[in-house]
């Protein structure tokens, strides 16, 4: 996931260090705060592997500002993550919504419409967040303890909203109507 956020915040313009944890901190927020100690290691690996290009232009103090720009390398892998995100990026909301995010890089719509779909698709398997002694997902009709019969209708409702964004918005790609 930071990955991804790092290569889609430089697609659009160089940033440096501190620019581009302020972006990232602004899309994950409290869920998943970005450390110094795991953006700047997952800067100079992507560095290393040609995906992004660091040069050092006068900073308001005495120190040089590190900016970092993407690569044509990093564009390319951009686009391959955005086009076939991992099957946990996927299925992991948080990490899917930084998917989303950036999702607007790829330029065909067909393939952001194939993302979306693979989502949609993962969202209409029945699951829950508990399962009964025959592994049949638990329902929050089913539920008695009132806190989990909570966690079990929020979740259907934000389900409900996010498949219901997502056809509306495959249509749209796909020049149709919402199905």
């Amino acid at each position: 996931m930071l990955t991804l956020a790092i290569l889609g915040f430089l697609h659009d313009e160089p940033l440096h260090g501190y620019e581009l944890k302020s972006r990232i901190t602004g899309l994950t927020g409290h869920i998943r705060p970005v450390s110094d100690g795991a953006l700047y290691p997952a800067i100079a690996r992507l560095e290393k592997a040609g995906l992004l290009a660091r040069r050092s232009e006068p900073g308001s103090g005495a120190a040089p500002r590190q900016v970092l720009e993407l690569t044509a390398d990093g564009r390319a892998e951009l686009e391959r993550r955005l086009a076939d995100p991992a099957e946990a990026e996927i299925s992991d909301q948080i990490r899917f919504f930084t998917v989303a995010a950036f999702l607007d890089r790829l330029a065909d719509p067909a393939c952001q419409a194939a993302v979306l779909r693979r989502r949609l698709a993962f969202l209409e398997t029945p699951s829950s967040f508990f399962y009964d002694a025959d592994g049949r997902p638990v329902t929050a009709e089913q539920e008695r303890n009132p806190f989990r019969r909570g966690m079990l209708l929020v979740a259907r409702a934000s389900g409900a909203a996010e498949r219901a964004w997502l056809s509306e918005t495959i249509a749209e790609l796909e020049g149709g109507p919402a199905a």
